[in-house]
């Protein structure tokens, strides 16, 4: 059994202008690079990591490098991490959402929704987490943490808590951390999350 935490990153340029970054690459701001070196003073007072996996995003990958430093532990990338592709919607800042009847704003209803533009499906992006889950079986490391994405980290709960094809309504707040006892794949966790820095006061939209 293996301790393995994910956490949303910190606040980026995309939070802070109310954008929808999908895979588009907006770093973190002033005050998400602060919050990160925050979670990672914090964080290695309660864990003892032996890996850091992180999405390939500046804003994942920013979120990630004090954590590292804090362990003295490389940044690996897996692109399985990635935030979902929301095709012609990525860059959107909310207020022109709004404007769109072709965008499902029922957050409930996006199971089996493909974004226009070659966008990913909720089903897509689950699909794609078996391969990442059924590697993190095979990990020999004890305590991992992944750095990733709030719509990426909606269906890693979901296959955590083995709900799918219903999904977590409400996603991680930029910062917040998961952490779960894994076994594998098909199993049913138990999810707790835990705030560090001022990840408890952050907004979470998507």
């Amino acid at each position: 059994m293996k301790t393995i935490y994910f956490i949303r990153h910190a606040q980026s340029e995309a939070n802070l202008k109310d954008i929808l970054a999908s895979r588009q690459d907006f770093p973190l701001t002033e005050k998400g690079k602060a919050d990160a070196a925050k979670i990672a003073a914090e964080l290695k007072t309660i864990a003892q990591l032996d890996r850091i996996i992180c999405s390939p995003l500046i804003r994942a990958q920013q979120t990630a490098a004090p954590i590292a430093e804090a362990f003295g532990l490389p940044v690996e990338t897996d692109e399985c991490l990635t935030e979902q592709e929301l095709g012609v919607f990525a860059g959107m800042t909310y207020a022109e959402l709004d404007e769109r009847d072709d965008y499902v704003h029922d957050r409930t209803k996006r199971w089996d929704w493909i974004p226009e533009g070659g966008g990913e499906s909720y089903e897509m992006l689950a699909d794609r987490l078996v391969p990442f889950f059924k590697d993190l079986e095979m990990l020999e490391t004890e305590q991992v943490l992944f750095v990733t994405h709030a719509v990426t980290m909606r269906m890693i709960k979901a296959h955590l808590e083995q709900t799918l094809p219903e999904y977590p309504h409400v996603i991680a707040k930029n910062g917040e951390i998961w952490k779960t006892q894994f076994t594998k794949l098909g199993d049913r966790h138990v999810v707790e999350s835990i705030f560090l820095g001022d990840a408890k006061n952050a907004e979470s939209r998507a």
